[in-house]
């Protein structure tokens, strides 16, 4: 699913009037009957329930209207706020507010919106339709006393298109906005309902058909992805596979007092179906990764005298390579130099695919041209931190444009970039770009990086593509989380929870 700016939104809008001939009457009609319907569900037993609508004079109020209209037919007891006069509103807008007019609707117009408390109290639900994707600026005056009041009634809040007050391009709140309950969006989700910090502010959100044409509704760069779109993407086992049908992951990982980085980093590839698993470690750690680990197998080799792999172990690793279908490299590797330059090395001389990760990623930190230098598929999966070292940014400016800092990189690089955090970014070096709407808080644990590390691998040595294998993975990666959250909370979630709700996942998105 496209995911949109205002200005694409608009002109999708656009075309649809003016080239394929739907009226924007209909559009609103429909969008406004959605609203509708979701107050409906909210409210349950609908009759002699009250409804607190405050609409702005632009399109998003003229949905209002219609939402009013709809639930006035329910026998909803309907207040609409007009927060403007009503010779302001046109088009659109103002043919559904005359048609407003003819029902027994309180139009509140150009007062002192304190005067609305006591009613919007008694509500059962308010809707808000005051400000759509077209907002620009700080919102002031007296719509922003408005969006105050309707936080502080502590009351269900649905939002038409946008909650008012939040930037739609992914910019977060323009001063005050809305904190809805739920956002009904139309035709497709824009950046800033899904992307942080603006999606602290949707609620649930429910993205409603209201009539666009299906091609128009697929253009773009930018995807969100779906449990549709990773269903078709996940490998099926044939009756007669075996273990040599699933990949042989080779991984590099781990360290003094970060052996748990490695362990994590295979079982995240054993879990998410990879036949055979590798971990190679310094001599000195085999002893204690043969212990943790039973169905990895394990290779020591040369280390440094901290402990580390050293760069004798480059020839053993190269031969190794040569064996297996994709090596995973980073978690918990350490930044000793000479473990630092092995990783450079490797980059430059594995032809296999490589998902490139934490300490991996930390040994390329200014010197990014070492993957333009790759003699074969590369994936980087940085967390922002991260990215800025590679980058020589600060970590700020990496947040503030994650999309097209991800992009940038996929396109210098030519290697498929994952940039962590909430609302994980995917870019090919193409620039299509994809946004993972699951997981939750509770990720904001040690560890979890390394488990999608090796499930990303895991997903190449199947056969995916690396753009299909980092969506699988990151999508999977956060369902997992999510369904161990049902049981864990939260606070209390670890990476090894992820671990055992992970095939309840995959067996969840496969039956769907």
């Amino acid at each position: 699913m496209k995911l949109v700016t205002a200005e694409e939104m608009r002109e999708i809008d656009r075309r649809t009037i003016e080239e394929f001939g739907v009226p924007g009457l209909n559009l609103m009609e429909k969008a406004g009957g959605s609203v509708a319907q979701a107050a409906t569900e909210m409210l349950g037993k609908s009759s002699g329930k009250k409804v607190a609508i405050f609409a702005g004079k632009g399109n998003n109020g003229g949905d209002g209207f219609v939402a009013a209209r709809h639930l006035k037919q329910k026998e909803v007891k309907v207040s609409l706020y007009l927060l403007g006069r009503k010779e302001e509103v046109k088009g659109d807008a103002r043919v559904n507010l005359e048609k407003l007019s003819q029902l027994p609707t309180e139009i509140i117009n150009e007062r002192d919106v304190e005067e609305a408390k006591e009613k919007v109290a008694q509500s059962d639900l308010i809707i808000d339709a005051i400000l759509g994707t077209g907002t620009k600026g700080r919102v002031d005056g007296l719509l922003a006393e408005a969006i105050k009041l309707l936080n502080a009634a502590a009351k269900p809040i649905v939002s038409v298109d946008i909650p008012s007050g939040l930037d739609a391009d992914g910019r977060g709140p323009l001063g005050v906005c809305i904190k809805a309950t739920r956002t009904v969006t139309m035709g497709l989700p824009k950046r800033g309902l899904v992307l942080y910090p603006g999606a602290e502010y949707v609620g649930e959100l429910t993205i409603t058909d209201i009539g666009i044409p299906e091609e128009l509704l697929g253009k773009g760069k930018i995807n969100l992805l779906t449990a549709e779109d990773i269903r078709a993407l996940l490998p099926d086992r044939r009756g007669d596979s075996h273990k040599g049908n699933y990949g042989h992951i080779l991984v590099l990982a781990g360290s003094p007092g970060l052996t748990g980085a490695a362990a994590l980093t295979s079982l995240g590839a054993l879990r998410s179906g990879a036949g055979l698993v590798t971990l190679t470690v310094a001599e000195s750690l085999n002893p204690v990764m043969e212990v943790k680990l039973t169905e990895v197998m394990t290779k020591p080799l040369p280390e440094t005298g901290d402990g580390t792999l050293s760069l004798k172990a480059e020839e053993d690793i190269l031969k190794l390579v040569g064996k297996i279908d994709v090596l995973a490299i980073g978690p918990g590797l350490s930044t000793n130099e000479e473990t630092s330059e092995l990783v450079r090395r490797l980059i430059t001389k594995v032809e296999k695919p490589m998902v490139i990760d934490a300490d991996a990623v930390n040994a390329l930190a200014g010197n990014i041209s070492t993957l333009k230098r790759a003699p074969g598929p590369r994936i980087v999966t940085p967390h922002p931190g991260e990215m800025a070292r590679l980058l020589e940014r600060s970590k700020e400016k990496v947040q503030a444009d994650r999309i097209g800092i991800a992009q940038e990189v996929a396109e210098e690089t030519g290697a498929t970039v994952v940039l962590k955090g909430a609302r994980t970014i995917i870019s090919d070096s193409e620039g299509s770009v994809y946004v993972n709407p699951t997981g939750n808080p509770g990720m904001a644990s040690g560890g979890m990086g390394d488990i999608l590390t090796g499930m990303i691998a895991s997903f190449v040595g199947q056969g995916l593509t690396e753009i299909q294998a980092t969506q699988a993975a990151v999508y999977l990666h956060g369902l997992a989380a999510d369904i161990a959250r049902e049981s864990k909370g939260e606070l209390a979630l670890i990476a090894s929870d992820l671990l055992d709700s992970l095939p309840q996942a995959i067996k969840k998105l496969k039956i769907a």
